[in-house]
């Protein structure tokens, strides 16, 4: 099924997606779908997406971790691919462009950020987001990377959280209790990255809700 006023925005987990709540309207309907983590299953998912409907714009969002140091957390950053008719709304929105890395792991330390910064010359790294534009660029659909800064170029998380993860790459979270039972201390830096990600979910959506109903 064709619909050019179709928009679909692609989260990898519902933390992301929490506060994304847009009103779809006769002439423009806003499908979200969730991915799960990595390119494996954003190609697997969105494939599937769009044997099913055509749309007339994908949206890949979520966090990304920051390779540039003048991209503070909660910063809101976007490319294009296609005419998707979006910049001047994120631009007013206060998003700025950026040139996204797609990784296959998370990178957890300044080090590996610094280390992707001088390899790739990209701004911010994230998982999904460039095998989705990929693959809508083959369908001669137009798509739109727009993340918010998570964790910045300085920033190492708390855990290796590429240790934790189950093979499809979600979160395991049994591992997870037994790496905090081992590092107790690692407790304050958990919550606060709990935090940190509230905050950006809402920055995010604020951001997407604002820009989708513009277009």
């Amino acid at each position: 099924m064709s619909s050019s006023h179709l928009v679909i925005v692609c989260f990898a987990v519902k933390e992301e997606a929490r506060f994304f709540n847009p009103h779809s309207e006769p002439e423009r309907k806003i499908r979200t779908v969730l991915t799960g983590m990595g390119q494996r299953n954003a190609e697997n998912v969105i494939r599937n997406v769009l044997s099913e409907q055509r749309p007339g714009l994908v949206l890949t969002c979520g966090f990304a971790g920051g390779l540039n140091p003048e991209f503070e957390r909660g910063r809101v950053i976007f490319s294009e691919d296609g005419e998707t008719h979006l910049h001047s709304a994120l631009l007013a929105s206060g998003a700025t462009p950026a040139l996204f890395h797609c990784a296959e792991q998370v990178a957890t330390t300044a080090a590996q950020k610094r280390n992707l910064r001088q390899t790739t010359g990209a701004d911010a790294v994230e998982m999904e987001s460039g095998i989705i534009c990929n693959i809508c660029r083959a369908y001669a659909i137009p798509s739109g990377t727009v993340r918010v800064v998570l964790d910045t170029s300085d920033d190492d998380l708390p855990l290796d959280f590429n240790s934790l993860a189950k093979p499809d790459l979600s979160l395991d979270y049994g591992r997870l209790a037994w790496a905090v039972a081992k590092s107790p201390q690692k407790i304050s830096a958990l919550l606060r990255l709990q935090r940190q990600t509230h905050l950006c979910a809402v920055r995010l959506s604020e951001v997407l809700i604002a820009v989708i109903d513009v277009t």
